[in-house]
């Protein structure tokens, strides 16, 4: 090979990893902000819609790596170990600057441990909950990481007595989310605004089988609820065409939920903010539905076995982040053998019509939103910048 053939760090810029659709949106923050300090050098790997209009060159699609739980990752494994292995070489060769990986631990940490092996400068944005399950994970992360990005102030002191290097930098979804919604203009988005109808917005999760558990108690709740209230408008976005495929179908077995859902791909955010109330699966989105003020109901339901694992293997009574960073039960959580329908309708009831449990909600989401806003991108730009430079030191 002729040298001037020969990649360099300085062309290719930092290799980014997104495992999720959260992860995605997340990433896309903050790469111009990276792209522009590393003068336009390239940044590439796997990610997702929002990343590439960020400019990323997407070597793969983040969907390649959406699969949860312990059991239903059995069935992908050796796809995902095959994809894992020649990744980190393909990355290796590349020479990165630096690599960022985005959450997704479970396929980012032991990627993570092989590249740094290589000599490649390891950032982590956003920790795994290890404050919540699985706290024996800090290990690998001490073996795989050389700067984690925290999401959450409280997990600053973790990382601290672990002797593990880290930086706060906010949670970027408070950044761009805005203090006040917008309701008003996002109804009229959807062509909402001619009525006083009641909005609920249901986000049955970003993965096929993410919907395929919680869609059916979703749906069936809100089907409930068509017939105790005769009518409302239902906002349902996907992720994209794969899951808004799931989602219709699996709509179609309610006859009264089938004739008044709204479903757009890539408008979670917007079908947020137009909503009164917000059924959720547990995970980002209900952290979302917070930072937008909402009243909310979350559940979560997965197969049998990986939901026992998981139980196990919790240290926290709550799952959802808005209980969990507000330390109570703020907003109900039907999960498991739980979620299902009729309760779940009856508890979604009240967030659409407890106007003083409302009030409540808003004010404490708007006291945790001020409690996360920082200026991510920067914080994140300068603690991924000052890693590559340790590679080009070298």
């Amino acid at each position: 090979m002729a040298i001037h053939n020969i990649p360099t760090p300085e062309k290719n810029g930092a290799v980014w990893l997104a495992g999720e659709a959260s992860g995605d949106f997340i990433a896309s923050l903050v790469i111009p902000e990276v792209a522009r300090r590393m003068k336009g050098a390239p940044q590439y790997g796997v990610g997702g819609a929002k990343m590439r209009e960020a400019g990323f060159r997407a070597w793969h699609d983040v969907s390649e790596l959406s699969v949860r739980g312990y059991v239903e990752v059995l069935t992908h494994l050796p796809r995902l170990v095959r994809l894992r292995s020649s990744l980190a070489r393909r990355f290796a060769d590349s020479m990165p600057q630096v690599f960022v990986g985005v959450d997704a631990p479970d396929f980012n940490l032991g990627l993570e441990t092989q590249l740094r092996r290589r000599g490649v400068p390891i950032v982590h944005f956003v920790s795994p909950s290890i404050w919540a399950w699985r706290p024996e994970r800090i290990h690998q992360i001490r073996r795989a990481v050389d700067h984690m990005l925290l999401v959450f102030p409280f997990e600053q002191e973790i990382y601290k007595r672990a002797c593990i290097p880290a930086t706060y930098v906010g949670h970027p979804l408070a950044g761009v989310i805005p203090m006040k919604p917008d309701t008003a203009g996002a109804r009229a988005e959807f062509g909402l605004d001619v009525d006083d109808l009641p909005v609920v917005t249901v986000l049955p999760g970003s993965r096929p089988d993410e919907i395929e558990g919680c869609a059916p108690a979703f749906f069936g709740a809100v089907e409930k609820l068509l017939h105790r209230y005769g009518d409302m408008h239902v906002l349902i976005p996907a992720a994209n065409e794969q899951a808004r495929e799931k989602i219709i179908f699996l709509a179609g077995q309610f006859a009264r939920l089938a004739q008044r859902m709204i479903i757009r791909i890539g408008a979670s955010h917007r079908m947020m903010e137009a909503a009164d109330a917000v059924l959720v699966a547990s995970g980002t989105a209900a952290l979302e539905a917070a930072l937008y003020k909402k009243p909310m109901v979350v559940g979560y339901k997965m197969p049998a076995l990986t939901g026992l694992i998981m139980q196990k293997k919790a240290l926290i009574r709550h799952v959802s982040l808005p209980n969990i960073l507000l330390g109570e039960n703020v907003v109900p959580e039907f999960l498991q053998y739980f979620c299902e329908a009729d309760q779940i309708s009856w508890a979604l009831e009240d967030a659409l019509s407890n106007d003083a449990r409302r009030s409540e909600l808003e004010e404490r989401f708007s006291k945790l939103h001020e409690s996360l806003i920082a200026d991510t991108p920067n914080l994140a730009a300068d603690v991924i910048l000052e890693m590559a430079s340790r590679r080009a030191a070298r």
